[in-house]
């Protein structure tokens, strides 16, 4: 089977609308990378449900991910861009993976513990298991490189770890090891109204997060209303520390201007974050419009939005079934 050198898989959860976070912290990347490599993007849908979705707000959502990668600038025609429940194999690797995979292994992922929460016990396996279908998502295309942020890099690892296990086991090397790519300078989006949490759909103000789907006044209120101590901007990087509100505006300014935070805090050091935020504001809509036209507009022609996932789905398990096959024949089932 040939091996590929340099393709990517990522996905984005169908499971709410759409933030800055979810822009910056995978989307905005997505762009860039499909310039270099072989891109699988994928609406994570199966990981969607390991909570309870409205079925038909889920299909609504799904379609909304799919416009929101096009807009945002990723070539549907050069990538492949389908949802994760239309490619079977996914699922069927992941159940190979759950029996490869140690419970040690996930009673150790920190994220579990922090959806779960007090109520472990009533939460569902699928949720526990999340991160086996996520190494499933990754290895069935043989994936060389994976875009994380930082709060998915213990998921990569088990990814690394289930496919040098499997490989062990079996005496083979069909699964590369996968490596992390982490770019740009907002990898993890905190709340407006928290830098210590992250910027989530399911914060209950809604001042914590920009929509992607906010209008230019809505932006400019939020950010306006940001939180932020009471000193001026830091001069320098080290200054950034124990600031952590000030610290997420920097990244999200040199992020949407793809710049670096050392570049931000040149221009604007020992500035008054009212000057900031109006200046941050302007960076934002400039930046965050032209892709809300554009995904209402592709929204409003669903045949061509299932088309693309059409497409994507066709390539996807073109790719997917004999690396599948592959797999079951190495475990001995019979074909």
């Amino acid at each position: 089977m040939e091996k590929p050198n340099n393709r990517i898989l990522s996905g984005v959860q169908p499971s709410g609308d759409l933030h800055l976070g979810n822009y910056l912290g995978a989307i905005k990347n997505f762009v860039t990378l499909q310039k270099d490599y072989e891109c699988f993007f994928c609406v994570v849908d199966l990981h969607a449900i390991t909570v309870w979705q409205d079925p038909e707000v889920l299909k609504d959502k799904t379609r909304e991910v799919t416009a929101a990668f096009v807009a945002s600038g990723i070539d549907p025609n050069k990538n492949n861009i389908f949802v994760q429940s239309q490619v079977p194999q996914h699922a069927q690797l992941g159940w190979i993976f759950n029996c490869v995979a140690r419970m040690g292994w996930l009673n150790r992922m920190t994220q579990f513990k922090d959806k779960a929460g007090k109520n472990s016990e009533n939460v569902s396996v699928g949720l526990f298991s999340y991160p086996t279908l996520m190494a499933a998502d990754i290895l069935i295309y043989l994936a060389t490189h994976v875009p994380v942020g930082d709060d998915q890099k213990q998921h990569l690892e088990l990814t690394r770890d289930i496919a040098q296990k499997f490989n062990n086991d079996f005496k083979t090397d069909l699964f590369p090891i996968p490596e992390p790519l982490i770019i740009g300078e907002a990898t993890r989006v905190m709340s407006l109204r928290d830098g210590l949490k992250k910027m989530s759909k399911s914060d209950p103000s809604d001042y914590s997060r920009i929509m992607l789907t906010d209008t230019a006044d809505k932006i400019v209120q939020k950010i306006k209303k940001a939180k932020t101590d009471p000193k001026p901007l830091p001069d320098n990087k080290k200054d950034l520390e124990n600031r952590p509100e000030a610290e997420n505006l920097i990244s999200i300014f040199a992020s949407l201007k793809d710049d670096t935070v050392e570049n931000v805090i040149k221009e604007y050091g020992l500035k008054e974050f009212s000057f900031f935020k109006q200046e941050l504001s302007d960076l934002a809509i400039a930046k965050l419009e032209p892709i809300t036209k554009e995904m209402n507009k592709l929204l409003s022609d669903i045949t061509y939005i299932d088309s693309i996932l059409k497409d994507g789905r066709n390539n996807a398990r073109s790719v997917a079934e004999p690396v599948l096959m592959k797999t079951k024949e190495i475990i001995g089932f019979l074909s």
